[in-house]
């Protein structure tokens, strides 16, 4: 064989490589939906760190307590406090800048040994984030931005959160899967949050990706949930009827105001356009799919795990040590694992023993 023969050759087996590759894009997307929706057992966070650091009194800054995510994370951080035996004083933000706005000056009023930045841009407050860091207040925080872990650029010691990219793949793989590879999708998400964005972009482009089609992508805000999607859902109804076979939201909050209108349009529980979540796994999301109302899948996040790996990330930036590392794990439920990693309380809660784990890093 000569050369050129050769790589005409080598080229032929590459092209039939890459072929094999995404011969088969619906057993590719049921893989990945697969692996994240097996029970999780083992605990992979941190083993080592600093003692309990005595004495503090901690604030969290909660974006929305009427979202299912921030108050899953905001009453884990208040057991997580207990357990290491802190004082913690919980601030809503309502919804609004003007209410983060006024809850973070109330928070830097207080002195607090430190602050949780729970369910909102980090970018939002600068001027809030500066005051704090000249006070050396430290700052940790949930879903604050696209950043996991350390966020230097906002002065936060960690940005918590699952793997927002891989929430959104496996929401968007669950849709093209159900859809047997011909999925309609609208994309609902909010350009207020980058993180948002992100996971959107992501959805969209995974959906295309594997040949499934986007109808529309529809940016609304999170905090108007309850006054724009009973009128939005009925107008996209109207627009693309049976095409409309998916949506796809950046949270379960989209989902909450759905119901109502799909009925209304002689839709079942259970009917198209299924609903599909890329986080965060609230307590409605998982009354919906256990009960086949307008909801199948939410990809949950630990909520609670995550409020408990805030109060260590904010022990170890006390005790002036590095973050943990830890990327907590995401879940894809449906109804037919829903009663596993505390699904009967109605949110993911690994079964991988993640309090005690904690509880022996601070010698509790």
């Amino acid at each position: 064989m000569n050369r050129r023969q050769f790589l005409q050759a080598t080229t032929a087996v590459l092209v039939l490589c890459a072929g094999q590759a995404y011969a088969d894009p619906l057993a590719d997307a049921k893989a990945v939906v697969d692996k994240y929706a097996t029970p999780v057992t083992k605990w992979d966070g941190p083993t080592t760190g600093p003692k309990a650091q005595a004495g503090k009194t901690i604030v969290v800054l909660a974006g929305d307590l009427k979202n299912g995510g921030i108050l899953g994370v905001s009453n884990g951080v208040e057991e997580a406090a207990k357990a290491i035996g802190w004082e913690v004083k919980v601030l809503d933000g309502a919804g609004s800048i003007g209410g983060r706005t006024a809850a973070f000056g109330q928070a830097i009023a207080l002195q607090p040994a430190g602050i949780i930045i729970d369910g909102f841009d980090a970018v939002e407050q600068a001027p809030a984030l500066e005051q704090a860091k000249a006070a050396k207040i430290p700052l940790v925080a949930w879903h604050a931005g696209p950043t996991i872990g350390p966020d230097e650029k906002n002065g936060l010691f960690a940005n918590v959160s699952t793997d927002a990219m891989e929430v959104s793949k496996a929401a968007a793989d669950w849709a093209f899967a159900d859809a047997k590879g011909k999925p309609g999708v609208i994309i609902f998400t909010d350009s207020t949050y980058a993180i948002a964005i992100a996971k959107a972009d992501r959805m969209k482009q995974e959906i295309e990706r594997l040949g499934g089609k986007v109808l529309e992508y529809v940016d609304t805000p999170i905090a108007e949930t309850s006054q724009r999607m009973p009128q939005l859902t009925t107008s996209l109804l109207q627009k693309y009827g049976d095409s409309w076979t998916h949506s796809l939201a950046i949270n379960d909050l989209y989902f909450d105001f759905m119901g109502p209108s799909l009925a209304s349009a002689g839709k079942s529980g259970t009917d198209a356009p299924i609903n599909v979540a890329a986080g965060d796994g609230s307590q409605s999301a998982y009354e919906r799919i256990r009960a086949g109302q307008f909801q199948k899948v939410t990809v949950a996040e630990p909520l609670n795990l995550q409020g408990w790996q805030l109060v260590d990330e904010l022990n170890r930036a006390f005790a002036g040590e590095k973050w943990s590392g830890y990327l907590s794990p995401l879940h894809v439920v449906t109804a037919d694992n829903i009663q596993s990693d505390g699904g009967p309380k109605n949110a993911f809660d690994p079964d991988n023993s993640y309090k005690d784990e904690y509880k022996k890093i601070w010698g509790k």
